[in-house]
């Protein structure tokens, strides 16, 4: 296959689908196509990975019970966030709305296979986070492909990972990457909520350095 030299209106496109990959707190409830979900979730397997590992695992979590104590774990997590600032930042932080845990109609806890015997360890060895990476990877492809069709995700990383894999009842060599509340974006846009609301400023140039 030769190599696909893309037209410029579609680099324009990619780059307004990379602009507005934001992670959404916000979602209405409607629900999501299972097509189109199954459509998005394919990235996974289209996603680079270190030795042909493919070490991503995902639970789609769907329960009462599961989700409840997905949303138990978040708040005791946050809780203790909160107690980390004071002030003003503490003020801002309560205000924040970190999770669309109870508006999300689809919700996908993801985790890493540290142990999978897949790939044979090529390229593991001297780095093993490199599996983690790798999951990384396919989530970003995930996200972008949700994203192309309108729905947007939201990136849960206030929980804890070992409660987490007890509730879901996975296996221990099984790492959380993290938990994803999947939707229909309330509104879209291309800065982050976190910029919007004055918690950080993003910045304007890459830094690079040079050896």
């Amino acid at each position: 296959m030769q190599d696909q030299a893309f037209t410029d209106d579609f680099r324009t496109q990619f780059d307004l689908l990379m602009r507005l990959r934001r992670d959404v707190r916000r979602f209405r409830t409607d629900a999501i196509d299972e097509a189109v979900l199954t459509r998005c979730l394919v990235a996974f397997q289209l996603a680079p990975s270190v030795g042909l590992s493919e070490p991503w695992r995902v639970i789609r979590v769907e329960s009462a019970e599961a989700r409840a104590a997905a949303l138990k774990n978040f708040e005791t997590a946050n809780d203790a966030a909160l107690r980390g600032y004071s002030g003003e930042k503490a003020q801002l932080y309560s205000r924040l709305k970190l999770t669309g845990m109870q508006e999300a109609p689809v919700q996908l806890a993801v985790f890493c296979d540290d142990a999978t015997d897949k790939g044979q360890g090529l390229g593991a060895g001297t780095m093993p986070e490199m599996r983690r990476y790798s999951v990384v990877s396919a989530i970003t492809l995930f996200w972008l492909s949700l994203r192309a069709q309108g729905l947007g995700l939201g990136w849960v990383s206030i929980l804890d990972p070992d409660k987490m894999t007890q509730d879901l009842r996975v296996p221990l060599d099984w790492r959380l990457i993290g938990y994803f509340c999947v939707g229909w974006p309330e509104e879209p846009s291309e800065t982050p909520e976190l910029e919007r609301v004055g918690w950080e400023i993003r910045d304007g140039c890459l830094p690079i350095e040079t050896r």
